[in-house]
């Protein structure tokens, strides 16, 4: 059963065999992806009869798509890649050819016990948790395990400390689409958290559409939480000219955050929009979907 979710939030209890969340803007495109067999399995790094497919006009050219090597998406202004085996980290995208996120500082290991000791770059997603517990680690289990890649763009991880699954599915067009749905694998009722982590690259005076500081001083950092639903889009623009909007539905991820870096915690130099679900609370066996865009303006 497939329903568009209004309001949705924590305290909400979704059945079994339920798919809540959606909303207008990508249902149909998620719908394609869903229960698709898996072309690939990451923890293995064995391919199994893993191919590229066009899943239709608006989708992007898949030019490899096995485990274990990044992957690359790429039409029209867009250009992303991808790295399965890394917690299935967006490791690069351009507009145009102009890198959006930020590369860090040369630090990448996704064994370390925290989250920037890991390498602080790129985009990851933040599932099922975001400070670390007793039993899950910093900014949860999706960054240090590997994706399945089912289809070009589409890829998939399942917990191992909590009984979560997340399938992830990029669409580039004039616009970056992505969709996704978590699901509950386990046998008991489950808080679905999950937090969009895009580090975009910082720039002293650059354009940010929110209400947060105007000016970071050198070394300095900070991480803005805005009012509940207050916002449905986030404008960021560089000197370069380049501008972009990060948008999602205020009804299905209500929570949002900006973090900004000037050359803190290392040299980072960084900024995240950091849209979040309200952990609505899913039966054995029950999805909620959801799904961002960036568009260029």
């Amino acid at each position: 059963m497939t329903k568009t979710c209004d309001g949705e939030g924590a305290g909400a209890v979704v059945g079994a065999g339920a798919v809540v969340g959606v909303g207008e803007e990508l249902g149909d495109a998620f719908a394609v992806g869903v229960g698709l067999a898996v072309g690939c399995t990451a923890a293995t790094g064995v391919g199994l009869g893993c191919a590229a497919v066009r899943a239709g006009p608006q989708a992007a050219t898949a030019i490899t798509a096995s485990i274990g090597k990044a992957m690359r998406l790429a039409s029209g202004r867009w250009e992303f890649h991808v790295r399965p085996e890394r917690g299935g980290r967006i490791t690069s995208l351009r507009l145009d050819g102009e890198e959006l996120l930020d590369q860090g500082i040369g630090v990448d290991q996704p064994t370390a016990k925290s989250f920037v000791e890991g390498g602080a770059w790129g985009w990851d997603e933040i599932v099922p948790n975001l400070e670390p517990t007793d039993e899950l680690p910093d900014h949860g289990e999706a960054w240090r395990l590997p994706w399945e890649v089912l289809d070009e763009g589409m890829m998939r991880c399942r917990g191992r400390l909590v009984p979560w699954e997340l399938q992830r599915r990029i669409e580039l067009d004039d616009a970056v689409k992505v969709a996704y749905q978590y699901r509950n694998v386990g046998r008991s009722t489950q808080l679905a958290y999950w937090c969009a982590h895009p580090l975009f690259r910082y720039e002293s005076g650059m354009e940010i559409g929110a209400e947060v500081p105007s000016a970071l001083g050198e070394g300095a950092s900070t991480k803005v939480f805005l009012p509940a639903g207050s916002v449905d889009h986030i404008v960021l623009g560089w000197s370069s000219g380049k501008r972009i909007a990060v948008s999602w539905d205020a009804s299905l991820t209500p929570d949002v955050a900006i973090w900004m870096c000037n050359g803190d915690i290392g040299g980072y130099r960084q900024i995240a929009v950091e849209p979040a679900t309200a952990s609505p609370v899913l039966e054995p066996g029950a999805s909620f979907a959801w799904w961002l865009r960036i568009t260029p303006l």
